[in-house]
């Protein structure tokens, strides 16, 4: 998440990721080693909701390509 938005703030970062969390649509997971690394992995239920935005997010790219067409071309 913290590539896709680079913009955002590790406080902002975490609220997002325990509210996902509390959602169950992503588990965390921590390492007992050393140093303790801390990731994240989409559920069952998180996988099934990517699966159902991906037409959105095809039909958010496209026209975003078309405004930006249009803007050029003005």
């Amino acid at each position: 998440m913290k590539r896709d938005i680079e913009e955002i703030t590790p406080r902002a970062l975490s609220l997002k990721l325990s509210e996902l969390s509390e959602h169950e649509l992503i588990v965390k997971k921590v390492s007992g080693e050393s140093p303790v690394v801390i990731s994240y992995e989409l559920t069952e239920k998180g996988r099934a909701l990517a699966t159902a935005l991906q037409p959105i997010q095809q039909w958010a790219l496209e026209y975003q390509k078309i405004n930006m067409e249009e803007s050029e071309s003005k």
